[in-house]
């Protein structure tokens, strides 16, 4: 504990914001009882936000899923609905389709039950990395916790990264996150969590709506 910097200003925000953060976690994981199309918005969503501002990429998914293009539509026609709402609209486009014929197929929706296999949150973000186009580590632990499945992942994005340098978790910004170094900070962010009694969801959230001015998603 005594390496880390700025604890008390940390557990001062999340007294302020704590109510706020745990109705948030608890919203997450009643999406995650919800049916496979709205499992499905949150991949969606978790994809478009690669880059991309979450806002923008939340209301993209909405727009998507109100005029049926999530569910028919083609990559051109998505990459089109996308082009003003998110970067990189036409890889986007193609990965949320090839998601969704993955886990919709004629016989019936498949993403549920392939989560539900899984009782360990990171088998289940590796798995989701090797079997999704578009995910990375990041990605994939983004969707696990919007949808109450991944509240002990890292979401190592840049608003994250900071705080941690501003902590003394890291001693300095990474120029790139390799997977092998993406779980070593995560490893270190574990073990700040465990040191201060914050969940690395609460912080995750915390941490973004000190740069954002909001608890999002």
């Amino acid at each position: 504990m005594a390496a880390y910097r700025d604890i008390e200003v940390l557990r001062s925000e999340l007294a302020t914001k704590q109510r706020a953060i745990e109705s948030r976690l608890a919203e997450f994981r009643d999406v995650g009882r919800a049916a496979d199309d709205r499992i499905f918005e949150e991949l969606c969503f978790a994809l478009l936000a690669i880059q991309s501002s979450a806002r923008s990429s939340d209301a993209a998914v909405q727009s998507l899923a109100r005029e049926g293009l999530l569910w028919t539509g083609g990559p051109e026609e998505i990459a089109r609905a996308l082009r003003h709402r998110t970067r990189f609209h036409n890889h986007k486009a193609a990965y949320i389709v090839r998601a969704r014929d993955r886990f919709f197929p004629p016989e019936g929706p498949a993403l549920k039950a392939a989560l539900d296999r899984f009782a360990d949150p990171k088998a289940a973000r590796a798995w989701l990395v090797a079997e999704v186009d578009g995910l990375g580590l990041k990605e994939a632990s983004h969707f696990l916790r919007n949808i109450g499945r991944g509240e002990d992942l890292a979401i190592l994005d840049r608003h994250i990264l900071r705080n941690l340098l501003r902590h003394r978790v890291i001693g300095r910004m990474p120029k790139s996150l390799t997977p092998k170094r993406y779980l070593v900070i995560e490893e270190r962010m574990e073990a700040f969590s465990e040191a201060v009694g914050i969940s690395l969801g609460a912080l995750d959230l915390l941490w973004w709506s000190r740069q954002t001015g909001e608890i999002f998603k």
